[in-house]
């Protein structure tokens, strides 16, 4: 059983927040803990935290200073490869957002011109309006359509 999305938001009452921070921790550390078994990888957290005065390393010490050794010998245009700063970061999901936002909306397209030619209420000239890349993805779009009933009627 999954437990239910909770909504993320800043935990206002101090003794809560800290008793949220000490399960998530402990949780992540865990995670880390499998990763590595089960991966046979070298992994290690490394979590600062306004409660300890010591960071909490996820791993034994040792494996926690020779990864930050390996990362700190590698050339820095590997070190570079897959960092971002929140900004950069933030781009990456903004044009991930717009991507998906230009798709949902072609998709819609194209369901209401299949859902209006179902109940015959379009226009007796909304072909010729039709530019050719609408007309191919129109065509695209029947093409699918007609997929997805036939493996429909094989499964019945």
């Amino acid at each position: 059983m999954t437990r239910k999305k909770i909504k993320l938001a800043y935990i206002r009452d101090d003794v809560s927040r800290k008793v949220t921070f000490k399960k998530r921790k402990n949780g992540l550390m865990k995670k880390v803990k499998e990763l590595s078994i089960l991966c046979g990888i070298d992994a290690s957290a490394i979590v600062y935290s306004q409660y300890d005065t010591k960071p909490d390393v996820g791993s034994c010490r040792d494996v926690a200073r020779r990864i930050v050794t390996r990362f700190k010998q590698m050339p820095a245009r590997d070190k570079s490869k897959n960092m971002l700063n929140q900004e950069s970061f933030l781009r990456q999901q903004i044009l991930k957002a717009e991507e998906q936002l230009k798709k949902q909306i072609k998709e819609n397209q194209e369901k209401e011109i299949m859902v209006q030619s179902m109940r015959g209420s379009l226009p007796a000239d909304w072909l010729q309006n039709l530019s050719g890349t609408d007309l191919n993805g129109l065509l695209l779009s029947i093409e699918k359509n007609i997929e997805a009933i036939e493996e429909e009627m094989q499964e019945a």
